[in-house]
């Protein structure tokens, strides 16, 4: 979130972090947002990707343009998606896994950061919500929902 503050000005953004506790918080969150330019940027953490159908579905239905951390909030009907490939690390971990069987002490492994990340744009919901995607950035895009 400290980035995201810093870098809202630039944009004439402003921001404000509001968290949950359960299901009835985060449909407040949703119908707060009055004004048209508002967004949501959904945090990657257990409770939001635990509640990422219902998240997702309140910003279609709150009509709020909201952006997620993973794949899984746009295959289940969110605007937009950029964060890490998770199956790459699954892939990457089972090497680490190998290497302690083998074992090597866990402690000894070197800690590795993740090196691929996936944009995901999801045209049915930008189209729902009244939006249209720039061409640039659908072509930046990993993958297109359409």
């Amino acid at each position: 979130m400290r980035y995201i503050n810093e870098a809202a000005p630039n944009f004439q953004m402003v921001t404000r972090e509001t968290y949950f506790s359960n299901s009835s918080e985060i449909e407040a969150i949703y119908a707060s947002a009055v004004h048209p330019s508002d967004a949501v940027v959904v945090m990657p953490d257990t409770s939001t990707s635990t509640n990422s159908k219902l998240i997702a579905a309140l910003a279609l239905r709150y009509r709020v343009p909201t952006v997620y951390p993973y794949k899984f909030f746009t295959d289940s009907g969110g605007l937009v998606s950029y964060g890490t490939d998770l199956g790459d690390l699954y892939r990457r971990s089972a090497a680490y896994v190998h290497r302690i069987l083998k074992g090597e002490k866990p402690g000894d492994l070197p800690v590795q950061a993740p090196t691929k990340y996936e944009l995901v744009i999801n045209l049915k919901t930008a189209k729902a919500l009244g939006l249209t995607v720039p061409p640039t950035l659908l072509a930046r895009a990993d993958e297109v929902i359409e």
